[in-house]
């Protein structure tokens, strides 16, 4: 039996992707709104999905780094 998908107000911050209505859950992304919540089964938009994913992930690795004053390491 398939999970339900997400529902607007159940969508914790760790799931969002930034502030857009895209939520990752498990290994599957979700569009939520108020309105209802449907799969992003798109292969080409969820491939999209899990770069920007990936590259928000990296970002935010790099600011924390620089918050604790570590060195540059680089782009990698």
């Amino acid at each position: 039996m398939n999970c339900p998908g997400p529902s607007w107000a159940t969508v914790q911050p760790s799931e969002r992707l930034a502030d857009t209505p895209a939520v990752r859950r498990g290994e599957r992304w979700w569009l939520t709104a108020p309105g209802g919540t449907i799969p992003a089964d798109d292969p080409a938009l969820t491939h999209e999905l899990d770069l920007l994913a990936a590259d928000m992930d990296a970002a935010n690795r790099a600011v924390a780094q620089l918050m604790r004053g570590e060195p540059d390491q680089g782009l990698g």
